[in-house]
């Protein structure tokens, strides 16, 4: 579970270990957060894993430590992002060039190419076991509604809806299904402030439903994609959004 320390990763490892599974509990750098997530997981024979996935080498040593932590992964969910925030926002008629490529660099290091390297390392530890596997991304609405501050985020997610669905048919053949989710706005204590005042009545009403989503909610959907019974949307890209971005 990698990007677990809180918000939708927390809820989405709480969810696994509530059916019994044991979680690999990954961060970047926020130790005490993943501690905090770690300690409200019930059960037991969890583990924390720690990496700054943007560097090849450490995204190997995650896949290698999560696999000894839980005595082999049989699902992966990839949650960790360089997320919008105010500091990363890029309008392109706003930012500076170098901002603008600095920002760019991170994203597509953290959110595609350290997706994909992790992701590689995990099948890979699958493939040798010989046993069935599931891998689910958190994507974003973002990646097909645009992200006018922040381009290179909803570039980003739909780099990685896109590799999914390559990596759905690459990986078949050895009993490993590849999914992903597609979340619009969620209610996480990162953008809490967000949802105060005049932006969170304009952010509810996104929504016909007239409020925003969960993490409970997108780690239910994350626990049927990794279920058994899911095996046939493999490829699939599951919008999760409250209506509030439809797409053909």
């Amino acid at each position: 579970m990698t990007g677990a320390s809180r918000g939708i990763g927390r809820a989405i490892a709480r969810a696994f270990a509530e059916k019994g599974d044991r979680v690999a509990v990954h961060y970047a750098s926020k130790r005490e957060d993943a501690e905090r997530t770690l300690a409200g997981l019930p059960g037991s024979g969890h583990g924390l894993v720690q990496g700054d996935l943007s560097d090849p080498e450490v995204a190997q040593r995650v896949a290698d430590e999560a696999e000894s932590a839980v005595d082999g992964v049989d699902v992966l969910v990839n949650n960790a992002a360089f997320a919008p925030s105010a500091a990363s926002a890029h309008p392109v008629a706003e930012v500076s060039y170098a901002d603008w490529q600095r920002i760019w660099r991170r994203m597509v290091d953290v959110n595609v190419l350290g997706t994909a390297n992790v992701t590689y390392c995990v099948a890979r530890h699958m493939i040798e076991r010989g046993v069935p596997g599931r891998v689910v991304n958190i994507g974003s609405r973002g990646a097909f509604k645009g992200e006018p501050e922040f381009p290179a985020y909803g570039a980003s997610k739909a780099a990685l809806h896109s590799l999914g669905q390559s990596l759905a048919v690459a990986l078949a053949p050895h009993g490993i299904a590849v999914t992903s989710v597609a979340p619009g706005f969620t209610a996480t204590d990162r953008v809490a402030t967000k949802l105060e005042g005049a932006s969170g009545e304009v952010l509810r009403g996104q929504s016909p439903f007239g409020r925003v989503g969960t993490p409970e909610e997108v780690a239910a959907a994350v626990l049927y994609l990794a279920s058994g019974e899911a095996a046939w949307a493999s490829g699939a890209i599951l919008d999760l959004n409250g209506a509030s971005h439809l797409r053909m």
